[in-house]
């Protein structure tokens, strides 16, 4: 992931074999991770059975908050793609009884939202 995209906020793809060795232990036995975004400090991971999402808190950031979100509980979701002047693309994401979208995400050009948007509708369809 570039400098520029980092400061502007933009998720990138992260390989599958680096997102186990930093968070297999928060998986069930039965869990496998499907893909996984890097947003300067914060991850975002789907896997198998849910979605994950890594908060890193304070100055230091040694404190994390790791967020759950069952497939089932999503109501609704969008992607909207990256354009000419645009340099990004979003990703939102409605949990059961909001009004509002719970999670917001920017990806940069690299990754393909149609892709992220086949995950969600792979696991919530």
């Amino acid at each position: 992931m570039s400098i520029l995209s980092s400061l502007l906020g933009n998720a990138g793809a992260i390989e599958k074999s680096k997102l186990q060795e930093k968070y297999g232990k928060l998986l069930t036995p039965s869990e496998e991770i499907q893909a996984g975004f890097k947003l300067i400090r914060d991850t975002f991971i789907f896997t198998n059975k849910r979605l994950i999402l890594v908060d890193v808190q304070g100055l230091t950031g040694s404190k994390v908050e790791y967020f759950s979100v069952l497939y089932k509980s999503i109501t609704r979701f969008s992607v909207e793609t990256a354009g000419s002047f645009d340099l990004d693309a979003e990703l939102k994401i409605w949990i059961s009884g909001e009004s509002t979208p719970s999670i917001s995400k920017r990806f940069n050009k690299k990754v393909d939202i149609y892709e992220v948007q086949k995950l969600l509708a792979e696991f919530t369809l």
